[in-house]
């Protein structure tokens, strides 16, 4: 819970940022609210929509806009979700087509309420925009669907491009950050996508939170050893005052170092910067 006597450290300049692109901004979001669609850039407060809407990209969230978690990090309402809208895959496919989009992030709130967490949806709805738009190459940023093996290979048989899943922080601070999810069933989806599929697997933690560079490291090690090649590194942004508040604002150039340690380690891609978020230049980790 909050402190009476909390501090909150002053924002540092290179994390202020500003909306770019407003005109194709406006356009997208109004394409997007008529079919009742949500977009975690929106939900998560991200510091890059501008950016990426103003390109004509977005990360679509599945499955409502209230999850059943309440992790500390997280700017996403938690409560009752109603149940699955079952014309959604068809009318996220149908955004998709109508906006032309390359490159499709698809994300979810946990549904821990539902049988399969939500797996056979996560599935129709990839299977939807192939259907739609077989060009358009597709990232799935799923939950942990409680590490259920038949639940994670509903998304893998379903064909992204990409599955990621986020470890979110160190192995020491996941109880306090992360509600209901654990560090070693984090690997553990990570490990039974790479062994059951030949789909490239994507995590990514924040920083800020109080972890070591020691941990830090220790991260990446286990992220390689579960076949993990594409990782994104940023800042942790307190979204609201109930949130866990940031312990420290990590400098750019220690970003930089993180970057470079992690590709000399054997990681494919990776985005190591302060406002770096799992699905910024996403269509670059295909």
């Amino acid at each position: 819970m909050e402190s009476e006597n909390q501090t909150y450290l002053r924002k540092p300049q290179w994390l202020r940022t500003r909306l770019t692109g407003a005109g194709e901004y406006g356009q997208m979001k109004s394409r997007i609210q008529p079919g009742g669609l949500h977009t975690i850039c929106e939900s998560g407060a991200c510091p890059n929509k501008g950016e990426c809407w103003g390109s004509g990209t977005a990360t679509f969230m599945i499955l409502g806009d209230i999850c059943t978690r309440s992790c500390r990090f997280c700017n996403v309402q938690t409560g009752k979700p109603q149940a699955p809208d079952i014309s959604e895959p068809e009318k996220l496919a149908s955004a998709v087509a109508s906006m032309k989009v390359k490159h499709c992030v698809i994300t979810s709130v946990d549904r821990d309420d539902l049988p399969d967490g939500g797996a056979s949806h996560w599935a129709e709805c990839i299977e939807a925009i192939k259907i739609f738009s077989p060009e358009t190459t597709i990232e799935a940023l799923i939950p942990d669907f409680k590490g259920k093996h038949e639940d994670i290979l509903k998304v893998v048989r379903s064909g992204p491009d990409v599955i990621s899943h986020n470890l979110e922080t160190v192995r020491r601070l996941t109880p306090e950050v992360r509600v209901h999810a654990s560090y070693e069933r984090s690997l553990d989806v990570l490990d039974k996508i790479g062994k059951h599929s030949s789909i490239r697997t994507k995590s990514g933690i924040m920083l800020g939170l109080g972890e070591t560079g020691g941990e830090i490291i220790e991260t990446m090690d286990d992220l390689l050893a579960v076949g993990c090649k594409v990782m994104t590194i940023g800042q942790y942004l307190q979204p609201s005052r109930k949130s866990l508040p940031v312990k420290k604002y990590i400098e750019p150039t220690d970003f930089e170092r993180y970057g470079r340690i992690a590709r000399e380690k054997g990681f494919l891609y990776v985005e190591s910067a302060p406002l770096v978020r799992s699905s910024y230049h996403a269509d670059k980790h295909v």
